[in-house]
């Protein structure tokens, strides 16, 4: 079988497969992470339930990923995988019939819908785990960065695809949440081809009989205190995830959805783009040193965004940070499974995810909290700060620690 020219050398079919498994739910996340708070909207909800319902998707996938993290051991990693892609059909199905706030919230709960521009579903842990065994160390980080590049510039086109059903509503005279509606079953149908995707993985995906995935052993104390840190960022994300960005465009300078599709369609773009660069940067200064220094200004964008006087502007700041925020992913993800040994990286994936999926749930909630006060952007502010004091204490607490590719002698 020929390599697909987008992955690196020395890589797996398995790679493939997960990589457009990866851009599939992605396309899916792209429309929906817009189109909840305009759905939501229009069943009656307020910004806070709208925050609430965001905050459910993100605690129920920390739930669920705790779960896995204890059942990894018993299941097949591609068991996982079908699973969670069949929760994902029925998380689309349940969005597009269910009508009543609590309903929503237990589906939101124990689906796969993400609010976000990023992945913090149950897939990632095991997807992350699985990544390093198909490449070399050398190729690592920029299978990372060829996975993270995939979401994004997917997920750019999904969140340009959120701008079908006020085109269909305007065209074909059909009612805007019946059009709505249709693109969640678009979600629960992508979620059919993702469980087709993952029924390709081969039976070389499974651990080794001699390295089945370990509890975590001498890298408990590494893993504990990136997973410290990964919370205060993944707080201060939670804040301004893809649906509240969203409505905050929509409040403070009244833009349309598809105008926001727009948007989000070019930072999701830079954000694919960037991570390719971030692998080049790497190589020079080493993979910590690049998560911090290309993160701390993105930082700066998102702090001054509300402050600008017109929408122009704030967009400009936007998508400057779109350019940087996303440059940390792959080498970050990158960094976690370099430090531990094979047999502990589900464990560290699971251990580093839980806790920013937790801490990143409780985001939304506070943000829609404070839309409902000022519309002035506050949760883009405290976001803003936390993260960079987030990148500053990472420096500060792993800089000695370096992966294998780096250390010399």
């Amino acid at each position: 079988m020929k390599r697909w020219p987008l992955l690196p050398p020395e890589t797996t079919a398995d790679a493939r497969v997960l990589l457009l498994a990866r851009g599939t739910r992605a396309l899916g996340d792209g429309f929906v992470s817009i189109l909840l708070p305009v759905h939501l909207g229009q069943l009656g909800m307020s910004n806070v339930q709208i925050g609430a319902v965001a905050t459910a998707t993100l605690a129920g996938s920390a739930a669920l990923t705790l779960l896995v993290g204890f059942v990894a051991n018993r299941i097949r990693r591609r068991t996982l995988l079908v699973r969670a892609a069949l929760l994902m059909m029925a998380t689309g199905i349940g969005f597009a019939l269910l009508r009543d706030f609590w309903p929503l919230m237990l589906v939101a709960f124990v689906g796969t819908l993400n609010p976000s521009s990023g992945d913090v579903s149950v897939f990632l842990p095991t997807e992350l785990a699985l990544l390093p065994q198909t490449t070399s160390d050398q190729q690592r980080t920029a299978l990372f960065a060829r996975f993270g590049m995939t979401g994004s510039l997917v997920g750019a086109v999904g969140a340009l695809c959120a701008g079908i059903p006020a085109f269909v509503s305007t065209r074909a005279g059909l009612p805007l949440p019946l059009a709505i509606n249709a693109m969640f079953l678009l979600y629960a149908a992508l979620g059919l081809i993702v469980f087709a995707l993952y029924q390709r993985l081969s039976p070389a995906i499974e651990p080794h009989p001699s390295e089945r995935a370990a509890p975590l052993g001498k890298s408990k104390r590494t893993v504990f205190g990136l997973a410290a840190l990964f919370t205060i960022d993944s707080f201060g994300s939670g804040l301004v995830v893809q649906s509240l960005l969203a409505l905050w465009l929509f409040q403070r300078f009244g833009l349309s959805v598809g105008t926001t599709a727009t948007i989000f369609f070019w930072t999701g773009i830079l954000a694919a783009f960037s991570m390719l660069l971030a692998v080049r940067i790497a190589r020079r200064i080493g993979l910590l040193n690049t998560a911090v220094f290309t993160h701390l200004p993105a930082n700066l964008f998102l702090i001054l965004t509300p402050f600008m006087p017109s929408v122009e502007l704030a967009v400009l700041l936007l998508l400057l940070r779109s350019a940087l925020s996303q440059m940390d992913v792959p080498v970050r993800n990158s960094y976690v499974m370099a430090v531990v040994s094979p047999p502990e990286r589900p464990a560290a994936a699971s251990v580093t995810s839980v806790p920013k999926s937790i801490a990143s749930a409780l985001g939304p909630l506070i943000s829609g909290w404070m839309f409902g006060l000022s519309v002035f952007g506050w949760p883009l502010v405290v976001a803003g700060t936390l993260k960079g004091a987030y990148d500053l204490l990472l420096l500060w607490r792993f800089r000695a620690l370096r992966p294998p590719e780096e250390q010399k002698g």
